[in-house]
C-alpha cells in the first residue's frame, strides 16, 4: 500500500469566470522531497498552489495536505505548514528580529529564533527594518518566516527571486536540508537551474494541464549535444562526415550536432576546427537543460506569456 503524500492534487480542476485554469491535475510530493512545479505564465501554477494553500475552493477533484482537506482544517495545518509568497510584506516598521520573534510565537513547536535568523543569513540584520531590506534581504526573510515553525510542508513561490548568486546558493541548501531532514516541499520557479539543483522530481504544466513529470535526470536525458559558436556558413556537411552524425546551423554561427558528447568527439570538432585555422568562441557538450525544455514550451503558438496566472491575476 502506497504511503500517504504529503501533498496529494487528485484530478484537480478549478474554473474561474467559466474558464477551466486548471484542468484535470494531479500531483503528489511526499515527505522529505523537493518537486519543482514549472511551466509558462498563465500555465496555471499560482491558481494550483492557492488551492492547495486553501485560497481557493477546487471546482472538481481533490486536494490534502498532510491528509487533511487545506480549507476545513486550515487552522491546524497553518501550525505544520509554512508558505513563501513570491512578493511577500510586512509592516513597513518591523525590524528582522521583532518579525521573526512574532512568526515563531505562532508556532507550538517553534524554531529557535537566533538559529533562524543565523540560518538564513541575517543575523546582522536584526534591527534593521522591512523597508530598508534590499529584495534580497526581504526575500531571505520572507524564508525565515516560512521556516518559524520547523514546518512538515514548505510551499514556496520564486523563492531564489531577486538573490544573487551567494544568496541563491544559501537558500536552495537551506531548502535541501529542510527535505533531508523530511519536509516535504513544492517550489514554483521561473529558474529552471535551481530545480536542476534541488529537485528530486519535476512536474510540468501549461494550459492547467499536465504535460510531462519526472526526475530531472529523466527528463534532460534526451537529444544529448555538442554546441559551438563560430564563423557563419563553415562547411557543415564536411564537419558532418567526419563525425558520423548530422549537423545543423541553428541560427548564423551558432551549430548543433547530436550526438553523445564524449571527450573524443569533443576533440573531433575542436581539431576539426583547428585544421582550417578556425576557432570555437565558445563550445558546450552535455544535454538539454530544463530551460531548453520550457523555452520549447513558451514558444508553442497560443502561448501568451504577458497573461496573468489566472483570470483575477496574481494575488501572490
Amino acid at each position: 500500500m502506497a504511503s500517504e503524500a504529503a501533498i496529494e492534487v487528485l484530478d484537480l480542476v478549478r474554473e474561474i469566470d467559466g474558464q477551466r485554469v486548471v484542468d484535470g491535475l494531479s500531483l503528489r510530493v511526499e515527505p522529505g522531497e523537493i518537486v519543482g512545479l514549472l511551466g509558462p505564465n498563465g500555465a496555471g501554477k499560482t491558481t494550483t498552489v492557492e488551492t492547495i494553500e486553501g485560497y481557493q475552493s477546487p471546482t472538481a477533484g481533490r486536494v490534502s495536505v498532510l491528509g487533511l482537506d487545506p480549507i476545513a482544517d486550515r487552522t491546524v495545518l497553518a501550525a505544520r505548514w509554512g508558505v513563501m509568497p513570491q512578493a511577500g510584506g510586512l509592516p513597513m516598521g518591523l525590524t528582522v528580529a521583532e518579525a521573526v520573534e512574532l512568526f515563531v510565537r505562532l508556532h507550538d513547536s517553534p524554531a529557535d529564533p537566533d538559529e533562524l535568523l543565523e540560518t538564513c543569513g541575517l543575523s546582522e540584520l536584526g534591527r534593521r527594518r522591512w523597508r530598508r531590506m534590499s529584495g534580497g534581504e526581504q526575500q531571505r526573510l520572507s524564508l525565515a518566516l516560512a521556516l518559524a515553525g520547523g514546518p512538515d510542508v514548505l510551499l514556496l513561490d520564486e523563492p531564489t527571486a531577486a538573490l544573487d548568486a551567494a544568496g541563491r546558493g544559501r537558500v536552495l541548501d537551506i531548502i535541501r536540508a529542510r527535505a533531508d531532514a523530511g519536509t516535504a516541499v513544492l517550489i514554483t520557479t521561473h529558474r529552471y537551474d535551481d530545480a536542476e539543483r534541488v529537485g528530486d522530481r519535476v512536474v510540468v504544466i501549461d494550459d492547467g494541464r499536465l504535460v510531462v513529470s519526472g526526475t530531472v535526470d529523466e527528463l534532460t536525458s534526451g537529444q544529448p549535444h555538442i554546441r559551438f559558436d563560430a564563423d557563419p556558413g563553415l562547411d557543415t556537411t564536411s564537419l558532418a562526415s567526419s563525425l558520423d552524425a548530422p549537423i545543423t546551423e541553428a541560427r548564423p554561427g551558432h551549430y548543433q550536432i547530436d550526438l553523445d558528447p564524449s571527450p573524443t568527439r569533443v576533440a573531433a570538432v575542436t581539431t576539426w576546427l583547428a585544421d582550417r585555422q578556425l576557432v570555437a568562441s565558445s563550445i558546450e557538450a552535455g544535454r538539454r537543460s530544463l530551460e531548453e525544455i520550457m523555452l520549447g514550451l513558451d514558444e508553442q503558438p497560443g502561448n501568451d506569456q504577458s497573461s496573468d496566472e489566472h483570470p483575477e491575476g496574481d494575488r501572490r
